[in-house]
């Protein structure tokens, strides 16, 4: 679809503009902007710059809605431009409509510091699934519907996935490509991404923020990072897999809870890191200590290994998945994540910020 954005087409009067809060979907914080992100604003100061930094993309971020007789919806947004010369500043604002697993068409648009985008809907009530551009953070400012009307969907089962680059969706040739979004679509659930790139590495002060969200299922996929990035040594990876775990059930004692260790990475393998350890002992450590604690009686805790899920052809850079290798760790933790999700969500899943509260 090419774009164009008129405020009114013929015959077909937009209704007035919406706020966005309702629609969207795979959001964790807001800011003091009410801008989507995907760290604890109050709690930025104990991340590293790298995490703090992914955080404020919109990653994952989506906007979701049925439609009662419209032709189309409008979305007005406010992005950053980068100048000529930066990096990304060819890059189009791209916005692509899915109905349930299917891409119906994408709509592009000319960066602009503040726009506005008509997407146009099949004679279908949905549900529509819209993933807005995540480069230079769009910020959603109001929907509205063209000839008819649109609405929120329904809310399901909200899903914290956090893990590194991959995670975040890195070498997905769309947003809807990641192994995350993936997995949501084939689980019908609201996906908050929380993977940053160049992080994921055990870090702490992210295990409590997840602690204090609500979910009502949550997946752990990390560890590559901490064979390069910050080297590792195995006594270490294990150590601090029990800490993040055990931290994330403060807020989530039994929300169903799937650990993911780091898939393939063939130069990591079998080369120690600066500390001596090799990619699969990184690996094992941790699937050791999640073990560990699965045998001292947390039920509600589940292991897949990364390991075997992909083979070399399927990483474009030797570590990213390509969009097959992002499908391929979607199925695996969709079969995972399946007899774990909790219909109707479960009571006791709605994180340590909510029982501070006394909620």
């Amino acid at each position: 679809m090419d774009l164009d954005t008129p405020h009114e087409i013929a015959g077909e009067p937009a209704t007035g503009w919406q706020d966005p809060a309702p629609f969207l979907r795979g959001v964790a914080w807001l800011d003091a902007e009410g801008q989507p992100v995907r760290a604890d604003p109050e709690d930025a100061m104990r991340l590293p710059w790298d995490t703090g930094e992914r955080a404020a993309l919109p990653i994952g971020m989506r906007i979701e809605f049925t439609a009662r007789g419209a032709t189309a919806v409008e979305i007005r947004y406010r992005a950053r431009v980068p100048e000529p010369g930066e990096a990304l500043h060819e890059l189009a604002h791209t916005f692509a409509l899915w109905q349930g697993d299917r891409c119906l068409g994408e709509t592009t648009a000319t960066p602009h510091r503040e726009g506005r985008v008509r997407i146009q809907l099949p004679c279908s009530a949905g549900p529509f699934t819209i993933h807005p551009p995540e480069t230079q953070a769009p910020h959603i400012d109001a929907v509205r519907a063209v000839g008819g009307m649109i609405a929120p969907t329904r809310r399901t089962a909200r899903w914290l996935v956090h893990g590194d680059s991959i995670t975040e969706g890195w070498w997905s040739t769309r947003p809807a490509h990641a192994w995350p979004a993936v997995v949501g679509r084939t689980l019908g659930l609201d996906t908050v991404n929380l993977g940053y790139a160049g992080g994921g590495r055990g870090e702490l002060p992210t295990a409590e923020q997840i602690a204090r969200l609500p979910a009502d299922v949550l997946t752990l996929a990390f560890g590559t990072n901490c064979w390069s990035a910050i080297p590792f040594s195995a006594p270490l990876m294990r150590e601090t897999t029990l800490a993040f775990l055990r931290l994330v059930r403060r807020g989530h004692r039994k929300t169903p809870l799937l650990l993911v260790s780091p898939l393939l990475r063939p130069e990591a393998e079998r080369t120690p890191n600066a500390l001596g350890a090799t990619l699969a002992e990184l690996r094992a450590a941790m699937e050791s200590a999640t073990r560990e604690l699965i045998d001292a009686g947390d039920d509600a805790l589940q292991l897949l290994s990364g390991q075997g899920l992909l083979e070399p052809h399927h990483l474009m850079d030797g570590l990213h998945p390509t969009d097959e290798g992002h499908a391929r760790v979607a199925a695996a933790v969709a079969r995972a994540l399946a007899p774990l999700v909790p219909k109707p969500p479960r009571a006791d899943s709605r994180g340590l910020g909510a029982e501070q509260q006394g909620d």
